[in-house]
């Protein structure tokens, strides 16, 4: 089980703003290159986004479902890759001061993925949270840097 945590200098409704946003979501999650919203009530529970993954000339689309949320405090998605089965992502959002501490959560269910689930995997997908939770908090930071008093240094 992958857990990584980041902290975001704006308050969790901020960094809410841009889970809840699917267009973004190609932005911040690291292996996407294309995503677009299946449903138009995203993030509600059942809401889904195709996306495409892309590695060299081999390219694969899968679909990511809400499988549970709490506006601005927790969203929990299972992502679905045709070849390499299903997977768990929980993000919650924790007040920490004036900021958000992220807690990202993954771990494989189905398929390929969890049939070879190892510490390798494990290690690939800390690498993975590291470049996905900066982009988030990049995306957070920069979005909300000129939102008046809640504004902070980036």
């Amino acid at each position: 089980m992958a857990v990584r945590n980041q902290l975001i200098h704006r308050p969790p409704h901020a960094v809410w703003a841009v889970l809840a946003d699917p267009t973004l979501y190609g932005e911040w999650v690291v292996g996407p290159s294309e995503s677009s919203p299946l449903d138009q009530a995203w993030p509600e529970v059942g809401s889904r986004l195709r996306y495409t993954v892309r590695l060299g000339p081999w390219a694969a689309e899968g679909v990511t479902t809400v499988r549970h949320r709490e506006p601005g405090r927790e969203l929990e998605l299972e992502a679905s890759l045709r070849a390499l089965g299903t997977a768990r992502i929980f993000l919650q959002l924790r007040p920490w001061g004036e900021d958000t501490l992220v807690v990202c959560d993954e771990h494989p269910l189905r398929g390929l993925g969890g049939a070879l689930h190892n510490p390798a995997i494990e290690a690939l997908l800390q690498l993975r949270h590291r470049g996905m939770l900066a982009r988030l908090a990049r995306i957070v930071e920069q979005e909300h840097a000129g939102a008046g008093a809640g504004a902070r240094h980036a």
